[in-house]
């Protein structure tokens, strides 16, 4: 089951609450079929319940229903546009729906102000997760001592890179979709100026440009590098540098993987930076993050203006 899919938006009768309780506890003795059983029945009484249709939908994914999963999801998408849950991504993985246009924002948000208060202990202690470190030592290798005046961190999350290349920065900015996110990184007092929002329109905002723009496992919720690359670039001091990490696999484009997060290919990543007019400093293999204890394959780049 999904992060989200303990998200609890109550159908409105604590009874039936009750039973999306006992759902999830069959599935977690792997009693799915029963859990099915009893999720159809509680929706039959509460048909707006959107937590149960969504759950109903892992479920009936999880015993192999595709047809069945693919309906119910599309039911919370009538539900809640806004897909706070993820259901399109759901759908995309099930061949449903368009994977370029299956994440929202909402989603994105949910998930990680869901998830803000245990972020970084959870993120580092259970997941391994390296990627400020990593990052900070290839701008180490490139850009040798330079300190760099004004720096753009996308999804800063709660402030792990910020920690990482605080001081090289005189102007530390951090932005992120997720306002809990941005309250732990505020905590921190790292930052000059924080802000929520989307990671593109956030440059509109921004009149001066940086020197260094720094996004650490940011782009696995991008279906396509080539506009944030744009993006960046518009925004790049002609001197800057623009360090980065992203999830991988062994062909092109992007694929949407089993935990709901982009792997981009290689030759996707060249080919944006190619139409940005951004030169490959370093591009290496790394991995950032664990998933059951596995290394993610990734890709670690730090690119620049041409010329």
């Amino acid at each position: 089951m999904s992060p989200l899919s303990a998200l609890f938006l109550s159908s409105g009768d604590p009874t039936l609450d009750r039973r999306h309780a006992w759902a999830r506890g069959l599935i977690e003795r792997g009693e799915a079929n029963a859990a099915a059983e009893l999720l159809s029945e509680t929706l039959a009484h509460a048909p707006g319940f959107i937590a149960g249709w969504f759950l109903l939908g892992e479920t009936q994914e999880e015993i192999g229903d595709k047809e069945a999963a693919a309906k119910s999801f599309r039911r919370v998408l009538a539900l809640d546009p806004d897909d706070r849950l993820g259901a399109g991504l759901r759908l995309a993985r099930l061949g449903e729906r368009n994977t370029a246009r299956a994440m929202s924002s909402a989603y994105v948000r949910t998930l990680f102000d869901q998830y803000a208060a245990r972020f970084d202990r959870e993120l580092v202690e259970s997941l391994h997760y390296n990627a400020p470190a990593l990052l900070r030592a290839a701008l180490d290798r490139t850009a040798g001592e330079r300190r760099f005046a004004r720096v753009f961190d996308l999804g800063c999350g709660t402030g792990l890179m910020g920690e990482a290349i605080r001081d090289r920065a005189d102007e530390l900015v951090g932005v992120d979709l997720s306002k809990k996110m941005i309250e732990v990184a505020e905590r921190k007092k790292i930052y000059n100026r924080l802000a929520v929002g989307d990671l593109l329109e956030s440059f509109a905002a921004e009149a001066e440009p940086f020197d260094l723009i720094v996004a650490a496992d940011v782009f696995v919720y991008l279906p396509d590098l080539k506009p944030i690359f744009t993006a960046v670039a518009v925004k790049l001091s002609p001197a800057g540098y623009f360090a980065f990490t992203v999830e991988t696999h062994d062909g092109d484009g992007a694929v949407l993987g089993g935990t709901l997060r982009f792997a981009h290919g290689e030759p996707h990543l060249r080919a944006a930076a190619q139409s940005a007019a951004l030169e490959i400093l370093l591009l290496e293999k790394v991995s950032a993050r664990r998933e059951r204890n596995i290394p993610v394959e990734g890709l670690l780049a730090v690119l620049r203006r041409r010329g």
